[in-house]
């Protein structure tokens, strides 16, 4: 089993590389839908590393993802210019999988 990075910058997929996970640069929606499609066919890929930058440029489809595919786990990262709200992230997804929101503005 695999890891594989989708990242929106060079750096995070070359330092990536140097502990031997392999990956690619995307910039936009198309590119990372094809690829996740690409990478859910692939038996050998287990885990997608994505930086935040391009959950936000894909947000309906990535939760999608997550709640109707068993594999590959797909895991938010932050880049080296940004940070994940963790709390936010799992609220979200939780509320998004039942359908209630957890929790008031």
């Amino acid at each position: 089993m695999k890891i594989y990075v989708i990242s929106d910058n060079n750096d995070t997929v070359s330092g990536l590389r140097l502990a031997g996970i392999e990956g690619c640069v995307v910039k936009n929606r198309v590119d990372i839908i094809t690829k996740l499609e690409e990478l859910e066919k692939n038996p050998e890929i287990a885990i997608v590393l994505m930086t935040t930058v391009i959950v936000n440029l894909a947000p309906d489809y990535i939760t999608n993802f997550k709640l109707t595919k068993s594999k590959p786990l797909l895991t938010e990262i932050p880049d080296r210019f940004g940070e994940v709200n963790l709390g936010e992230v799992i609220d979200s997804y939780i509320s998004d999988a039942i359908g209630i929101k957890l929790k008031g503005d």
